[in-house]
């Protein structure tokens, strides 16, 4: 077994506390320390960091091409190439890096990083396209958020039948796009659609996206996009309810600007009410993921809060030195906490 250091080091302790504890034999302590192996390089993360540094790289070099003459002349004749035949090419890049994804996966599936970063060239290549076909199809009335809906279809079928949560996550932002551009597109580019500004429109599009993502918890199908579904609807949501809890439902800033933050301090209490909720709901569910969320938002939205009542009131050097004592005293709390896990994990294997 193959372990980094520090995770070697824990699992040998725990062995060694077992064995003077009577609860192994020497004999089979012995075994069990002789199966560890120590990793003293972590190549999953360096495999993780070269394929995220060259798609960077992929990029740069389209980049760097285009700015070469030569190339820009190249590059103009296939630019002036019908958008229907861009489409097409760009179309059939994509269903070959699928396949070519998909063709590694079914070799080594566990060199996950380099199948995702094929599949993920595959995605800005359906996007491309895409965007060619909207440039076809174009007659000039600025309801793009079509192309985006059928991003979403797109990616998701794709996401689905490749069983990938990369291209999933992607069909979710390009859902969250085609709300907000739809909405945008029926109430004429203004700022409210059904008297909802943008962050609450995105709060209730986060609530339902959450909801859906707990609900198929269990699906034989949707369980497998489970946890991404339920992170980007929490990111969807606090991060709405977060813009929502500074500004309001007001559509401009000359409205926002006229009212006292005091007015607003009903949406920070419906920031803190959800966030208490995702706490609640990880506790009582063991689910790591809304607990952290809620967590988090609720630090922030009380910070928020901390900086807009106090910042013009209290003298500089009082602020900080508050907010220094408010994190001393979270950072005292949760290394109690943490030393109290310890006991009881000691406890446990000595029981």
């Amino acid at each position: 077994m193959k372990l980094p250091r520090k995770q070697a080091a824990v699992v040998r302790d725990a062995i060694e506390r077992w064995k003077r504890d009577g609860i192994i034999p020497e004999s089979q302590a012995a075994t069990l320390t002789g199966t560890i192996e120590v990793q003293y390089f972590d190549w999953r993360k360096l495999a993780k960091y070269s394929f995220w540094i060259a798609l960077f790289s992929i990029i740069t070099s389209v980049s760097a091409a285009l700015s070469d003459r030569m190339l820009q002349e190249l590059f103009e004749i296939l630019f002036n190439a019908p958008a229907m035949l861009k489409c097409a090419c760009l179309a059939l890049a994509a269903t070959a890096l699928y396949r070519l994804g998909l063709a590694k996966r079914l070799q080594d599936p566990e060199k996950v990083y380099r199948n995702e970063a094929i599949f993920f060239l595959g995605v800005l290549a359906t996007a491309g396209a895409v965007t060619q076909l909207g440039v076809a199809f174009d007659t000039g009335s600025g309801h793009y958020s079509l192309l985006l809906l059928l991003s979403f279809i797109l990616y998701a079928v794709l996401g689905v039948m490749l069983e990938s949560n990369l291209i999933w996550v992607f069909g979710l932002a390009a859902l969250g796009g085609w709300m907000g551009t739809e909405t945008g597109y029926m109430s004429g580019w203004g700022a409210y659609y059904l008297g909802m500004n943008y962050p609450l429109r995105f709060v209730l599009f986060g609530g339902l996206l959450t909801g859906c993502a707990l609900a198929s918890e269990r699906h034989p199908i949707a369980s497998r996009f489970y946890r991404s579904t339920l992170v980007m609807g929490l990111l969807y949501l606090f991060i709405a309810l977060w813009i929502l809890s500074i500004f309001g439902n007001h559509g401009d800033m000359a409205s926002w600007e006229r009212v006292k933050q005091i007015e607003l301090f009903h949406w920070s209490i419906l920031f803190g009410a959800v966030a208490g909720w995702a706490v609640y709901y990880g506790l009582r569910h063991d689910d790591d993921v809304t607990k952290g969320f809620g967590l988090t938002f609720l630090g922030i939205n009380l910070y928020t809060r901390y900086f807009e009542f106090f910042w013009d009131g209290l003298h500089k050097a009082l602020f900080f030195a508050l907010l220094a004592a408010s994190f001393w005293y979270i950072g005292s709390k949760a290394e109690t906490i943490w030393n109290l896990g310890k006991e009881d994990r000691s406890d446990q294997a000595k029981a």
